[in-house]
């Protein structure tokens, strides 16, 4: 296979209300191949921070045939202290290069001064955490140039410190810098589950109207050291029934939307994939024409 289509025209950067999956290395060759219709593919940023190689290579001739998103998970937008600016000049030349349709990071920190972690770790919802992360968001933003998206992160523990719920600092976040949501659906399963609420009023009290993509990922069953039910947001394995539910919920409140399939572990081959990604765009589909219906109305 060449890879030589990265001299060719690329497709317009916009994601339009259609679902896309993370790009595997080892699907690339197959994906060229079959041109299949899919709306968009995903790409964590760390993943191509070289100058060259292989995964630009195939990251390129991608380019050539789809949108793609930019999906950060090094920026650590809730650490104590100033963002790494050089890991920011990496995030705005990769931007500028591949000129991704969608610009994503999380609400978690990985980074204590030189110190980096493998793990997104929660923050807590109080007043401090929440100026520190906005001012965070401004530098993305600015340095970089477009608006970022914001994802709601997956939680196993709950800080005595918080003052406010997690809808409310997402809310007061979008207020404060202009920044989009991304509402990643199984990460409110988890977070729900193994805090006892209700996903259901989770997502009513949910920010929706900032809403600029959505998450899909499978999750492992498991149990607290109580017995009690603990969702692992693993990214293993297909959507759960649970998750497909609330995604029809979600779609509701916020209308169709850019949608990804997450699957970043044991990733199946190709068709298993491709499979998820077309029950999601189904979903998506019959809420676009539920939404055309009402305005005919």
């Amino acid at each position: 296979m060449s890879f030589s289509s990265s001299m060719q025209r690329r497709r317009p950067s916009g994601i339009g209300a259609r679902t896309g999956v993370g790009l595997k290395g080892e699907h690339v060759a197959e994906i060229l191949e079959t041109r299949p219709d899919i709306g968009f593919f995903e790409v964590h940023a760390e993943n191509y921070m070289g100058a060259g190689g292989v995964p630009h290579r195939q990251l390129e001739a991608i380019r050539c045939e789809y949108p793609v998103s930019l999906h950060g998970v090094g920026l650590s937008i809730g650490a104590i202290g100033v963002l790494d600016e050089a890991h920011l000049a990496r995030l705005k030349s990769l931007n500028e290069r591949y000129e991704p349709g969608l610009f994503s990071e999380h609400l978690a920190w990985s980074t204590h001064d030189t110190t980096y972690f493998n793990d997104l770790l929660p923050v807590p919802y109080d007043e401090e955490t929440l100026a520190r992360v906005c001012d965070h968001i401004d530098r993305v933003q600015d340095v970089i140039g477009r608006r970022m998206l914001l994802e709601n992160p997956s939680t196993y523990v709950a800080f005595w410190q918080s003052t406010m719920s997690e809808t409310d600092f997402l809310k007061e976040i979008v207020r404060r810098t202009g920044c989009g949501l991304l509402l990643d659906v199984n990460n409110v399963h988890v977070s729900c589950t193994n805090q006892q609420v209700s996903a259901r009023d989770y997502l009513a009290a949910f920010p929706v109207e900032a809403v600029g993509e959505i998450h899909l990922g499978g999750h492992a069953p498991d149990l607290d050291d109580e017995g009690r039910p603990l969702l692992i947001d693993a990214h293993d394995r297909s959507v759960d029934d649970a998750v497909w539910l609330l995604f029809e919920e979600a779609l509701l409140l916020c209308g169709p939307q850019p949608t990804l399939i997450e699957w970043d572990n044991d990733v199946p081959a190709w068709p298993v994939l491709l499979s998820e990604a077309e029950a999601a765009d189904q979903i998506v589909q019959r809420a676009e024409l539920r939404g055309e219906q009402r305005r005919a109305v």
